[in-house]
């Protein structure tokens, strides 16, 4: 959890929307809403503010540019159907690399954690802050064409498809509110609810494909375990189907099938129930020839056995019948009560907490070999045959693995290699450190090349931000991967020898296009994005001891 320091970062607005109908609400039952402001603002150190400067009226386009399409931009978490992370016309070679300055920065009022991922189409960038606030920017200038403001947080990627006679905006927040706006004007089309339990949430992607959009659920019942009267537990993650033009469900699929029965009462005496947990957290990953859609699922979160939890499920794209699944780590049986198994809410089988994070990605190889890469908390990376219902064809450790480390968001594919990150925050021995990439052979899993974290410019490892951990998913372009760190710096790597060939130190102030002072940290969750000779990326995530901020920066060739 953070730190007080980390929450102090936070202004009281923040909190207090994550307090009464975010992640802290388990945490917050039974206090009005005057006690809970009262502690957002002991918290922050400081009182609600009256007015929001800059951000409303700055920074707004004066012309309405026209909204193009094209082949060549990033639409959504992994750019394709196949959640690649990679882009193969960037704009700009990798010899350009070194090159790359600042263009312009946009400041998020108010924001101090940023997870959502820039989304890029038409000429405009798509994106959200924890507010809650999703904007269109116009992508050469960073001005605002206009804002929407969703429920609660919003902490995904966009994703962009035209719907009827007019192009609409995708997204959902964390009250499983899924929503679809007007890409020109911002005005709503449709919002439903896709799943009534009381603390599940969207958190990946929704992944828009032929007129349906395909919605992740996960949930915070594993917070909400540490209540020991709580009744644990009930939610199973699940997909929903939703007609992309009226938002009406065509089918909901769950990651365990069978639904939760009392089995017994915790040490409290409070019942419980199982199975539970296999929440998905990552957008799922479309299989168009074989018609399925793939997702990764978290830990079970009872000791009541499931084959569905820490595992990569394969759903059928017109039906959402289950057709398989792989399950990487059974009994990892965990909640955040889990301070002694058998003791209120945690399992009495404990297990490592070794979610899959991240979306799987659907590569094919030089000789036409599909292979369907799936990388874990664990810091396990794996292959598996999609032709032979998702049979694992290789295994691979490319770090230690932990409740914070292994490949926490995201990993990426060119085709000829798989690259992936690791976190490995705290759970480093044997003078091992966080961080580190690595490049993998498609079809074989074998170790290409692994280039650990430099050397921190900070010295106090108890200062946030003062980690070398890479837990935010990476992206690829020809002869370049990007990846981001927890102590503010974004990197390139050249993919046949992992040589970092670029650094820039992203902490810093920014002049912003919309005069909202501007600030970066730590780079968590998203990843970079890359189109039309522009790299987008968030820098300010304070949610795992990291460096809070606030910003949107856009790099060009020579800044130009």
């Amino acid at each position: 959890m953070p730190g007080f320091e980390q929450l102090r970062q936070s202004p009281p607005e923040q909190l207090w929307r994550v307090m009464s109908q975010g992640a802290m609400v388990p945490q917050s039952a039974g206090l009005t809403d005057p006690e809970i402001r009262a502690i957002a603002r002991y918290v922050a150190g400081r009182d609600f503010a009256i007015t929001v400067t800059g951000g409303e009226s700055e920074g707004r386009c004066t012309v309405a540019k026209p909204f193009r399409p094209s082949p060549d931009d990033w639409n959504g978490w992994g750019r394709d159907p196949a959640n690649l992370h990679y882009q193969p016309k960037p704009g700009f070679d990798a010899a350009a690399v070194p090159r790359l300055k600042v263009k312009w920065a946009f400041g998020f009022p108010g924001a101090v954690t940023l997870t959502s991922q820039p989304t890029v189409v038409g000429g405009r960038v798509f994106t959200a802050s924890y507010t809650g606030d999703v904007y269109a920017l116009d992508a050469e200038s960073g001005c605002t064409y206009w804002k929407f403001t969703a429920a609660t947080s919003v902490r995904h990627a966009l994703s962009v498809g035209r719907i009827a006679n007019r192009w609409a905006v995708f997204f959902g927040d964390t009250q499983s509110n899924a929503y679809a706006v007007d890409v020109q004007t911002g005005k709503e089309i449709w919002n439903v609810n896709v799943d009534e339990h009381p603390v599940s949430r969207i958190t990946g992607a929704p992944t828009f494909h032929e007129g349906r959009l395909y919605v992740p659920v996960s949930s915070l019942e594993e917070p909400a375990a540490m209540a020991p009267s709580y009744e644990c537990c009930t939610f199973r993650g699940n997909v929903v189907a939703l007609d992309a033009t009226t938002g009406k469900q065509i089918w909901k699929a769950y990651a365990i099938p069978d639904p939760p029965k009392p089995y017994r009462k915790n040490s409290a005496g409070t019942q419980m129930h199982g199975p539970a947990g296999a929440a998905i957290w990552s957008s799922p990953t479309i299989d168009v020839k074989r018609k399925l859609v793939y997702v990764a699922t978290g830990n079970s979160y009872t000791e009541v056995s499931t084959p569905y939890a820490n595992a990569v499920i394969a759903f059928d794209l017109e039906t959402g019948s289950m057709k398989w699944a792989n399950q990487a780590t059974p009994n990892d049986n965990f909640t955040m009560a889990c301070g002694k198994p058998g003791v209120n809410n945690c399992p009495e089988n404990r297990g490592p907490d070794f979610d899959f994070g991240t979306s799987p990605v659907l590569v094919r190889a030089a000789s036409g070999k599909d292979v369907l890469v799936a990388a874990q908390k664990s810091a396990v990376v794996y292959g598996l045959d999609p032709d032979n219902r998702g049979r694992t064809l290789w295994s691979t450790k490319v770090g230690q693995g932990g409740a914070l480390g292994g490949v926490e968001w995201g990993h990426a594919s060119d085709q000829t290699a798989v690259y992936a990150a690791v976190s490995d925050l705290f759970r480093c021995s044997d003078g091992k450190k966080p961080g580190g990439i690595s490049a993998l052979n498609p079809l074989t899993g074998e170790l290409l090349w692994r280039t650990n974290a430099p050397e921190l410019d900070c010295k106090d490892p108890r200062q946030p931000g003062c980690t070398g951990a890479q837990s935010a998913a990476i992206t690829a372009i020809p002869g370049i991967v990007f990846s981001g760190s927890i102590d503010g710096h974004f990197r390139a790597y050249d993919t046949k020898s992992g040589r970092i060939v670029w650094d820039l130190d992203t902490k810093r102030e920014y002049p912003t296009v919309n005069g909202v002072p501007g600030k970066g940290g730590s780079i968590d969750y998203g990843a970079a994005t890359v189109a039309n000779g522009r790299v987008y990326l968030n820098s300010g995530s304070a949610q795992w001891q990291g460096i809070g901020g606030n910003v949107l920066i856009c790099l060009t060739v020579d800044g130009k």
